[in-house]
């Protein structure tokens, strides 16, 4: 049970360390947000990050991402990733990356399984080796160790202890782990969106060297890279046949920030962008669409307006809703509903999704 700092009210769906509910946020935004940022900057000064998105006038800029950040002298970007130093940018680039990668059964629990070319064999014979599941094959998981959101119930947020760790990863070691059983290469973590260029040229170092061979690429990303990375992404899954798996954490811009820091309405764009292109394959989809239950937050009203917009673009994109488990600073808080859950089913169908599951379903309660 924790209390809402403006309204005092007391609930269990209230996160104790955000102290903020629902109605306050999308109410009171002048008031919420600054409070939120109170929460966000402790969450990223235990891990040594920039607390916001840097603009100095003087600094190096990088638009990798949405934050489009103005990197000062001898500081380093939102991401932990890049540092400037003596007017260059130290860090990852497309030929060395922070990431970690493992090799994982096909079918995988991956969010677009239900539909992909791996779980189902969807696309076969172009696209998968089968007409069903592809047992016998493997996904190379591959984790990217830092994310340009500070999404509070982080679910994977161990990685911000290895973000701004002095190493990096080339290039070449993880390309040579797609060998004649990897017949997917799908980018995680974290985000793949502040190492875009990395898994950019690495995914086509890879389809260079399996020529004549199925090898898909996916994402599964919070959807903030700049607009031209992204049409390098959906080029790349389109002619393997892999998917693009976008995370729409909120609809309500305020509620956005309070949960995840950043702004969504770059995601937005680019899950548009994207959609213009999911009519030229329609199998296995090119987009697919998930969003992450948190109890008290994320509640019947925002998925109704997620849908809708989902739908108005296609409404046969694949959609997920993902059960909750509590984690990072909302390890409070419980986990998803059923009843929550089967009516955030129902108001999704309801706006037109033809294409809508719950996932992580052994979560709910």
């Amino acid at each position: 049970m924790a209390q809402c700092k403006l309204c005092n009210a007391s609930a269990k769906a209230i996160s104790r360390e955000l102290g903020l509910c629902l109605a306050c946020i999308r109410k009171r935004p002048e008031d919420a947000l600054p409070a939120a940022k109170q929460t966000h900057r402790k969450s990223r000064a235990a891990f040594a990050l920039p607390e916001e998105p840097p603009k100095d006038p003087q600094g190096i800029s990088c638009r990798i991402c949405v934050n489009e950040c103005r990197i000062p002298e001898g500081q380093m970007g939102y991401c932990g990733l890049r540092k400037n130093e003596g007017g260059s940018l130290t860090g990852v680039s497309p030929e060395q990356g922070k990431l970690s990668w493992y090799h994982d059964p096909l079918p995988t629990n991956c969010v677009a399984d239900w539909v992909c070319a791996g779980g189902t064999g969807s696309g076969y014979p172009k696209f998968a080796h089968f007409s069903g599941p592809e047992k016998g094959y493997k996904n190379l998981a591959v984790f990217f160790h830092a994310c340009s959101f500070n999404c509070i119930f982080c679910q994977n947020w161990h990685f911000r202890k290895e973000t701004t760790k002095p190493y990096t990863t080339p290039l070449n070691r993880l390309v040579a782990d797609v060998d004649e059983k990897t017949s997917c290469l799908c980018y995680f973590g974290g985000d793949p969106a502040p190492q875009l260029p990395f898994s950019l040229a690495a995914s086509r170092k890879a389809l260079g060297e399996n020529q004549g061979k199925i090898l898909r690429i996916c994402w599964e990303t919070n959807g903030s890279m700049h607009k031209t990375l992204l049409d390098e992404m959906v080029e790349l899954a389109l002619n393997s046949g892999g998917c693009i798996k976008f995370d729409l954490k909120a609809w309500d811009e305020n509620l956005h920030i309070a949960l995840t820091g950043i702004t969504n309405k770059r995601t937005v764009e680019n899950f548009s962008r994207a959609g213009e292109k999911v009519g030229l394959r329609p199998t296995p989809p090119l987009l697919v669409a998930s969003t992450l239950l948190v109890p008290g937050y994320i509640d019947e009203a925002e998925i109704k307006s997620i849908a809708r917009f989902v739908a108005s673009i296609n409404p046969e994109i694949p959609y997920s809703l993902l059960g909750f488990y509590p984690h990072f600073f909302m390890s409070d808080m419980s986990l998803t509903s059923k009843g929550m859950a089967y009516r955030c089913l129902r108001v999704a169908r309801e706006e037109g999704l033809t294409n809508v599951r719950i996932g992580n379903i052994h979560l709910l309660v």
